[in-house]
């Protein structure tokens, strides 16, 4: 990576690690993926149960295999199922010990904000798991809400497209606001602050683009 987009990174990368601690997150600064990988498991204990959002972040990583062969309980939203199996995976999930995923969005206000198709990442986010850790790359990094939202229509058809949904998106690469039943955009979220359960929310920051 060019030098000067290096240092650029960091500094948006430390700088907003200082913002989401002041909002009363656990917020952390890693310098490098492997680094965001070894924290994610430093923070979760031997025997946990363990949930995923759908996240590139994450699957890039390569923590998935981690959690299946290590002396975890993985909830494996990846493994072959039915479309009801899923949803039940998925229910059952929001009891977990701990939740992996990423953010759609981080704003220099120290707002987290999300979109889902089913919900079930974001309603872990907010409530269920005991325990919720976020890894972000500086791309998630925005101005503030309208640019979030912004961002959030960005990155849709890419998800849909990852998950093979039926969505107009798909077609165009652009939101196209669809109204039926496949559309990807059905829940939006925006977490405040870390405030309420103080110590729960777990975000670390990398100085690199991962993840859409």
């Amino acid at each position: 990576m060019n030098q000067y987009k290096v240092w650029r990174n960091e500094l948006i990368a430390k700088d907003i690690v200082e913002r989401l601690n002041r909002k009363k997150y656990n917020a952390f600064y890693v310098p490098t993926l492997e680094d965001a990988k070894n924290k994610v498991l430093e923070l979760i204990p031997e025997g946990s149960s363990i949930a995923l959002g759908g996240s590139v972040t994450i699957e890039e990583l390569g923590l998935i295999e981690i959690f299946r062969n290590g002396p975890y309980k993985l909830f494996d939203r990846y493994k072959p199922m039915s479309a009801e199996e899923r949803i039940e995976l998925l229910r059952q999930s929001l009891l977990a010990d701990v939740l992996v995923t990423s953010t759609n969005a981080i704003t220099k206000n120290g707002e987290l904000v999300n979109v889902d198709c089913s919900g079930n990442r974001v309603s872990a986010m907010i409530f269920g798991p005991k325990k919720v850790i976020i890894v972000a790359g500086v791309n998630k990094v925005v101005e503030d809400l309208d640019e979030a939202f912004k961002r959030l229509k960005k990155i849709a058809p890419m998800n849909s497209k990852r998950n093979n949904h039926k969505t107009p998106c798909v077609e165009t690469g652009y939101c196209m606001d669809c109204q039926i039943k496949s559309r990807m955009c059905n829940y939006i979220t925006i977490i405040n602050h870390g405030m309420k359960f103080e110590g729960r929310i777990n975000i670390i920051i990398v100085p690199f683009e991962i993840g859409f």
